[in-house]
């Protein structure tokens, strides 16, 4: 019996439909980057929002020169924090925290924004000022708002004069033809005069600086009664200007000086007649101003060695016998 024929085998290899191969993580390194530079950039918009104008210049020169000391060397000075950092080695490196100019506190942390304080008296001192006369001009501004908008200010602006001098904020009060500050020849203050002086006195109490008043004349000569003349007006009316200052408000200690000057310091000196020489002046001194004012009435000061021996002091009479 023939034997029955095999069969041959045959293999049918159907390949398998998918996705596409690997592609490895390159796209999560790409998202990473992308994440990243999101994050400093929003990091970057907050910092300049959050921030004043003196501290984003801070940050503007630490990223110009993170040393905070102008490099001589073309080789950064070496620190624990890589080229250019703080140095913390004995010997100075010149590095952040070896500069004079700004001492970084190490319990707060490097990278904090500290203020730096002046490193001479002439600097604190020019701070000192810049800071005074920013107070000066805010309170110039102040006053030409309200006069702007006061009804009772507003019809006499051309009467006053708002100016910024060496020795701080002046105020001047002016006579105009046919709307006088005083009565005729007397230290009497119009009605609208004191209602001017009243509505000033609370802008004047904004700042802790005291004040000078002085008063002004024309040349045209007083002649009242024997001995009274300009120089007594110009006083007189000074003094009547702090009598209404003090109504409205101002305190009596706020007053540095008093001063009539008659018609020694003219304001339009072509015309020595103008009504505008006939003048209340307020001046808001500065520091300066006022110790330089001050300085000339006080006392010399004398070593008390070179001062004359008291004389002695007789001893009571003893009582009579009885």
């Amino acid at each position: 019996m023939a034997e029955p024929a095999q069969r041959p085998i045959i293999i049918v290899k159907r390949p398998k439909k998918g996705g596409g191969g690997h592609h490895g993580g390159a796209w999560k390194v790409a998202y990473a980057d992308f994440v990243t530079a999101m994050m400093a950039f929003f990091l970057v918009m907050w910092l300049v929002t959050a921030v004043n104008k003196d501290q984003r210049a801070a940050i503007f020169e630490y990223f110009k020169n993170p040393s905070m000391q102008e490099g001589k060397a073309p080789k950064a000075a070496p620190g624990a924090l890589g080229p250019g950092g703080a140095s913390t080695s004995v010997i100075n490196l010149h590095g952040g925290l070896d500069s004079p100019k700004a001492r970084l506190r190490q319990n707060q942390g490097f990278g904090a924004l500290q203020e730096t304080r002046p490193t001479t008296v002439e600097e604190a001192k020019r701070l000192a000022d810049a800071a005074e006369r920013k107070k000066l001009e805010s309170l110039l501004e102040d006053l030409k708002k309200a006069i702007e908008q006061s009804q009772a200010l507003k019809p006499f602006k051309d009467q006053l004069l708002l100016d910024i001098t060496p020795e701080g904020l002046r105020i001047q009060i002016v006579d105009k033809q046919n709307r006088p500050m005083f009565d005729l020849g007397s230290a009497k203050l119009k009605p609208y005069t004191a209602q001017i002086l009243s509505t000033l006195a609370p802008y004047l109490t904004t700042v802790p600086n005291r004040i000078s008043i002085s008063g002004h004349t024309d040349t045209t000569p007083y002649t009242a009664q024997a001995g009274y003349n300009n120089w007594d007006l110009s006083a007189d009316r000074a003094n009547a200007a702090r009598r209404a200052l003090e109504s409205g408000g101002l305190a009596p200690d706020k007053i540095a000086r008093i001063v009539g000057l008659s018609s020694s310091v003219l304001f339009d000196k072509d015309n020595p007649r103008n009504p505008i020489n006939r003048r209340i002046s307020i001046i808001v001194m500065t520091h300066e101003a006022e110790e330089s004012a001050l300085k000339t009435d006080t006392a010399p000061e004398v070593d008390p060695a070179n001062l004359p021996a008291a004389a002695p002091v007789p001893p009571p009479p003893s009582p009579p016998a009885r």
